[in-house]
C-alpha cells in the first residue's frame, strides 16, 4: 500500500469515527471541498503536507497522532 492509498484511508475512517462527513471536514480544516475531494480521488497520487497539517489541525490532533498508526510504519516502499 501506499503512503497515498493510507492517507485516504486515515482521513475516511477519522470522519467515520468523528461521524462527519468530507465536506464538513473541508469546513471545520479551512480547505475547499474540492481540495478534500481531489485528496481523496485514487487517480490522484500527490498528497500535500500542509493540507494534512490542515486536517489535523480542524480535527484538533497532531500530524504526529495522525501519521501515528501502524499502517504507516508498514507502508511499502515508494522507490520502484
Amino acid at each position: 500500500m501506499t503512503i497515498k492509498d493510507e492517507v485516504v484511508n486515515r482521513v475516511l475512517a477519522l470522519c467515520k469515527e468523528r461521524q462527519i462527513k468530507p465536506n464538513e471536514l473541508a469546513n471545520i480544516s479551512g480547505i475547499t471541498p474540492s481540495t478534500i475531494y481531489s485528496l481523496l480521488d485514487e487517480r490522484r497520487r500527490d498528497v500535500s503536507v500542509i493540507t494534512v497539517k490542515k486536517i489535523c489541525d480542524g480535527l484538533a490532533m497532531t500530524i504526529g497522532e495522525f501519521f501515528s498508526t501502524e499502517e504507516f510504519n508498514n507502508l511499502d516502499q515508494e522507490i520502484k
